[in-house]
């Protein structure tokens, strides 16, 4: 107990270690301080989740603005909540914090109006001045924030009508703002920050925390407590949350939450075993067979096989196109004819997924865009599936580049050689890297694999020091073609050394951008896209900034022991993602597998 108390942080208090709560029956937490306890909540009362993206470097950082800060332990699925919510089963923009967000007929205005019922946890309403002071105040102003990039890019100004409607005057016509930036499309979007909280901080080094306090935001779970190695947080239910007081939402059946994280898959893997995960993050098929064998009350997204549900976020490699030979679009193409995508699904997914030939996920809108290119002879053109050593080292030696006697290639004195990056904590990534080292490796260039801690991975992304990485990051459409194609926008280059809000490979084409741009304020649906979008591929295949490898399925396992409604391939009431902000949609849905004692 005594080694357990040093390692804990708590809002006044301790909080119980994750070795102390896989000891407990009863009770998932107790008290560890004599200053303070943490009330007792019975297991079956008590859902627990594993954290997406490790350990939390920063635990006591509670400012979601401010770069690498983490909002995936339960952040903003429990306490930041979003203005709206897109539904993928049914493709419908569904209301949160905010009722209605409507453009004017040029689509550069809009007007939104927000939930007259919303309140922050401090009782206060949440109001029209709250939506002005974060977009005006903090993301068009601070250049340093997450949000201020995309808000520049596209908001003039932002005015109060009256306490709950607030007008976006946009600099030029958007048929995708609100789609984009505020139903959390993907993971999740810009969020609102009460006013008089944030008001005379500096949001550049404001934690949002003080010691025993929650902080304060709108959603149905406060902060109880978190350890100082940003393993562990627990959050207990806001019976007066406005949501349920209003009748909007029920209140969520869960009393407590808690986000941890265990470290290796064989960790996480023997706590769900053990019935002490309720929710496990994307693992193996093999590790799921186990998983299986030893809790028959985990299921999945599918009953048999693939299990796994197509994640919105299609895997891709990644060049940093500042570096030599890697700036290079021929050099480009002679790594992809050294790729065997058949070999990845099969060694790195076990047969759980498909390979992929653009950084799309293949949603049925995304196969419909698929199909044209191919009827435009797009993939005879470019053939970005061929499997093809012979080439790769043919367009190397034409290069300059010439094989040594240690079986690599080199070029003035300088080995071909490459450190592809993978963050430690996504395993899924990781095998796929170590199956590209294996097939760079076989045509003569020395490629090596290196994980690095979740913060500096997205760090060494956002500043162009790295080299190659596998990834995600063209990462943005999941019904139309223009949000993936944005991402390589020349309009987000940033000199190497500064951080990018987008483009960070740092690819730059101008005809390519225009043609984005002519897309980006074309009405959704407006037939003039398809064009556009194939001449846009057309360039985009030519240069190959980024390779498009295999189709994400995140194989999320849940354990129906103390909760029931988990969603499933029968039950698609929600995406199975918890580490999104869409995670309200299951978090008020889930219900006690058994009466609560």
């Amino acid at each position: 107990m005594k080694g357990s108390k040093k390692r804990l942080h708590v809002l006044g208090s301790a909080l119980i270690s994750l070795s102390l709560l896989m000891g407990v029956t009863a009770n998932v937490a107790q008290a560890a301080s004599p200053e303070q306890s943490i009330p007792r909540v019975p297991r079956e009362q008590t859902l627990i989740l594993d954290i997406d993206g490790g350990k939390v470097v920063t635990p006591d950082l509670w400012n979601p603005l401010v770069p690498g800060s983490r909002r995936d332990h339960g952040f903003h699925q429990s306490m930041i909540e979003p203005l709206f919510i897109l539904n993928y089963m049914t493709g419908k923009i569904n209301p949160w914090l905010g009722e209605s967000f409507t453009p004017n007929a040029k689509q550069d205005v809009w007007t939104l109006k927000l939930n007259k019922n919303a309140k922050w946890n401090d009782g206060k309403p949440v109001t029209a001045d709250d939506v002005v002071f974060t977009i005006g105040e903090l993301c068009l102003k601070v250049k340093e924030l997450n949000c201020y990039g995309a808000m520049n890019d596209w908001v003039k100004g932002v005015k109060k009508v009256d306490t709950h409607t607030v007008e976006f005057t946009l600099n030029r016509p958007n048929p995708r703002f609100q789609l984009d930036y505020f139903s959390v499309k993907i993971w999740g979007g810009i969020n609102i920050m009460p006013k008089h909280i944030w008001e005379g901080k500096d949001p550049l080094t404001f934690k949002n925390y003080e010691k025993g306090k929650s902080p304060v935001f709108s959603g149905p779970y406060k902060l109880v407590s978190f350890n100082a190695d940003g393993t562990e947080f627990i959050y207990d239910r806001d019976d007066n949350w406005w949501a349920a007081k209003s009748g909007f939402k029920p209140l969520p059946a869960p009393k407590r939450l808690i986000w941890t994280w265990a470290g290796p898959p064989e960790n996480r893997v023997a706590l769900m075993a053990d019935r002490k995960l309720d929710s496990l993050m994307d693992i193996t098929k093999g590790a799921f067979d186990a998983l299986k064998a030893k809790n028959p009350n985990v299921i999945a997204w599918y009953k048999d096989l693939p299990y796994a549900v197509l994640d919105p976020c299609s895997r891709t490699f990644e060049l940093n196109t500042t570096l030599e030979p890697w700036n290079d679009p021929e050099i480009r193409w002679a790594l992809n004819y050294a790729i065997d995508r058949d070999q990845i699904v099969q060694i790195a997914y076990e047969g759980t997924t498909s390979k992929s030939r653009i950084p799309y996920p293949m949603y049925p809108p995304i196969q419909r865009l698929d199909k044209l290119l191919e009827s435009k002879g797009m993939f005879e053109k470019y053939p970005i599936w061929e499997h093809n050593p012979k080439k790769t080292m043919e367009i190397l030696e034409k290069k300059g580049w010439k094989k040594g006697s240690d079986g690599y290639y080199a070029k003035g004195g300088k080995q071909l050689s490459m450190v592809i990056t993978t963050h430690e904590a996504f395993i899924e990534k990781q095998r796929i890297a170590d199956v590209l080292v294996e097939q760079f490796q076989a045509v003569g260039i020395n490629a090596s694999h290196k994980k690095e801690a979740g913060q500096l991975w997205g760090d060494n992304f956002a500043f162009g020091k790295f080299e190659a990485r596998m990834g995600w990051q063209m990462c943005g459409s999941v019904s139309e073609p223009w949000a993936t194609l944005n991402t390589l926008n020349a309009k987000w280059i940033v000199p190497v050394g500064e951080r990018a809000n987008g483009n960070q490979w740092r690819w730059k084409n101008e005809e390519f951008s225009k043609i984005v741009d002519e897309m980006g304020v074309l009405p959704l649906g407006d037939k003039r896209i398809d064009d556009l979008f194939v001449k846009a591929m057309d360039i985009y295949f030519r240069e190959l900034p980024v390779i498009p490898i295999t189709q994400a399925k995140k194989l999320i396992p849940f354990d129906t022991t103390y909760w029931t409604n988990w969603p499933s391939d029968d039950n698609k009431y929600a995406p199975s993602w918890t580490w999104w902000q869409s995670f309200y949609d299951i978090l008020v849905a889930i219900k006690p597998a058994k009466k609560a004692s």
